[in-house]
């Protein structure tokens, strides 16, 4: 049965906005490759309208409203909409799986994380006020110091299409829970699920203003927020190639930014690991959410002595997995969310083979499918690393492989990338893991297991891979600005100067 998709406008000042240029991008389902629906698509225009309302939004009724509220009263609101997803979590589900491709089990288990994910940031909301005024201790007793941690202000959220509603939570819950009022922009590819959280926040009465959600193109919407004079920080998830122009932008006021981008990453399996456990973390690494995971371990690099058998067992696991309509049950992979990004995934398989590659498994159009952006789960061995399968982010089910002899080139091999986004270690010997994650150089090291996610733990980059940490207290942080309060507590006078004659 058809899931009907909710024709929805731009979220603005708490309620629905027509686009003021009436613009609309056609939503397709990439299982079907047929048209769907379509969402609105933000302009210039509608930016500037969007950044108003924000900044109204933290300055009503002089802040009292929002940004200077007591963390308990944002936690309030937090906490209702994560109520409110959970209470919609079957359709939401649905409408995730049919607007990005996403298995149905794994959408589902993306609204879990949503709500946690609130309930997670409204607890740390309400321990924000204990932290005010926390006292700092100086050498001097003639001062007294403490320090107010403030909402950062109007911040743009731009976040791809892998994970809509979640990655858009990682940013919105911690942004709301510091007082800020945001901007969210979602991917023109899947923007529906988003686009609901503003109906969730009309229901619980969130202040008009607090969360604006504008989709649209890059260019045109994304553009203009990270450019716009009245937005203090941009937080962005997706390409380096964009974070660059970002960036660029966020200079010219020299406002800041918090950037997660692409990776690479390596899942190192030494010699003495169980097989089968193994084989199905690096499979999991790579092929769970339809390979599109900006923190896939795609590179595998398994131990010489290992590697005929590990081989034998990865393409059996990998034969077994159900590739189907996401919404099948018992789907663990389904399509590519367009076809733009299918074609890029396979020109990069064809430009492997190209360059001497061998496809041990996959690579084509699975041929029970005759429709929707489907591509097999691919396994390429033969691999040297100036070949680009090795150097460039693939961004859907592909794996290449090389051997090892010595921890030594295994650490080289995983470290030779631009990108440090994560990165796996698999034995039994704990003390070696432990060795092999202090060198890997990513912003998170797995062990034994590749891509679990907790809101609670630290989740961001290092070198091509952004800098910025979400998630965590960490990512509450990067939306507070720090203020330091310093008084003059003697009744002496200050007495650096000679004072003048009476």
């Amino acid at each position: 049965m058809a899931i009907p998709i909710p024709s929805r406008q731009l979220f603005i000042n708490g309620d629905w906005a027509e686009s003021l240029l009436k613009k609309r991008i056609p939503i397709i389902n990439p299982t079907t490759e047929e048209i769907i629906g379509d969402i609105p698509a933000a302009t210039a225009e509608d930016v500037d309208v969007a950044v108003q309302a924000a900044r109204s939004a933290l300055t009503r009724n002089k802040g009292k409203d929002w940004a200077f509220a007591s963390g308990a009263v944002r936690a309030k609101y937090l906490r209702a909409i994560a109520a409110k997803i959970k209470e919609r979590k079957p359709v939401l589900a649905k409408l995730e799986t049919v607007d990005c491709g996403k298995p149905l089990s794994e959408s589902e288990a993306d609204m879990d994380d949503v709500v946690g994910c609130f309930e997670y940031y409204a607890d740390l909301a309400e321990g924000l006020d204990a932290k005010q005024k926390a006292p700092i201790s100086l050498p001097m007793k003639t001062f007294k110091s403490y320090v107010i941690k403030e909402p950062i202000g109007v911040v743009a959220l731009i976040v791809p299409w892998n994970y809509p509603l979640l990655m858009a939570t990682w940013k919105v819950a911690p942004a709301l829970a510091a007082g800020c009022a945001a901007i969210l922009k979602p991917s023109e590819l899947a923007s529906v699920t988003c686009l609901e959280l503003g109906e969730v926040c009309r229901e619980v009465d969130l202040p008009a203003g607090v969360l604006n959600i504008l989709p649209g193109l890059g260019p045109e919407a994304g553009a203009s927020l990270a450019s716009h004079p009245h937005v203090d920080k941009i937080s962005f998830t997706g390409s380096t190639v964009t974070a660059v122009k970002i960036m660029t932008a966020a200079a010219q006021r020299v406002k800041p930014v918090t950037l997660e981008l692409g990776g690479k990453g390596p899942i190192v399996v030494f010699e003495d690991v169980d097989i089968d456990k193994a084989v199905e973390w690096t499979i999991f690494g790579c092929f769970y959410t339809n390979g599109q995971i900006c923190s896939a371990t795609s590179r595998l690099i398994v131990h010489e002595s290992i590697a005929a058998e590990f081989l034998d067992r990865l393409v059996k696991w990998s034969e077994n997995i159900k590739i189907s309509d996401p919404l099948e049950e018992g789907c663990k992979l389904g399509p590519i969310v367009s076809r733009g990004q299918y074609e890029k995934v396979m020109n990069f398989i064809s430009n492997a083979k190209s360059e001497g590659a061998t496809i041990l498994y996959g690579g084509n159009r699975p041929k029970h499918l005759k429709k929707g952006f489907f591509v097999e789960p691919t396994i390429i061995t033969d691999v040297t690393t100036s070949m680009q399968i090795w150097r460039e982010e693939v961004f859907g089910p592909v794996l290449c492989v090389k051997t090892f002899t010595t921890k030594e080139e295994a650490i080289e091999l995983a470290n030779d990338t631009h990108y440090g986004l994560g990165g796996a270690v698999v034995s039994k010997d704990r003390e070696r893991c432990d060795r092999v994650s202090k060198l890997l150089q990513n912003g998170a090291v797995w062990v034994n297991c590749s891509q679990p996610c907790f809101c609670q733990a630290p989740f961001g980059g290092t070198k091509w891979s952004g800098f910025g940490r979400e998630l965590g207290e960490w990512g509450l942080e990067s939306y507070l600005s720090v203020k330091q309060v310093t008084e003059y507590v003697s009744d002496e006078q200050w007495g650096w100067y000679q004072p003048p004659n009476q």
